[in-house]
């Protein structure tokens, strides 16, 4: 089990610890993405990196502006890195973060 993540096309950030990148969807899901996760409690932040062998890197322009995030992370701001090019995106600056339970 792994810390992944992925992203669907209704704006929904999955996070667990699963073997497969699609154990953590539901099943009319479409998946845009996704990647790997950790907390940085020291930096307050919620880490995205890496991309699904699966779906790729996490689309964030297919996302129409809301992201809704597990309340679980609720006050900690999200960061994407991807890998070898090291492509950065600030998802709490450039998204408008929803919590849902």
């Amino acid at each position: 089990m792994e810390p992944k993540f992925v992203v669907t096309l209704d704006g929904y950030l999955r996070i667990g610890h699963v073997c497969m990148h699609k154990d953590l969807l539901l099943p009319d899901d479409v998946c845009i993405g996704g990647g790997f996760w950790e907390v940085d409690e020291a930096g307050h932040q919620l880490l995205l990196s890496g991309k699904s062998y699966d779906y790729g890197k996490p689309k964030w322009t297919f996302i129409d502006s809301k992201l809704y995030v597990p309340k679980m992370y609720q006050g900690l701001s999200i960061v994407y890195e991807g890998d070898v090019w090291i492509e950065y995106y600030n998802v709490s600056e450039q998204l408008n973060i929803h919590y849902y339970e």
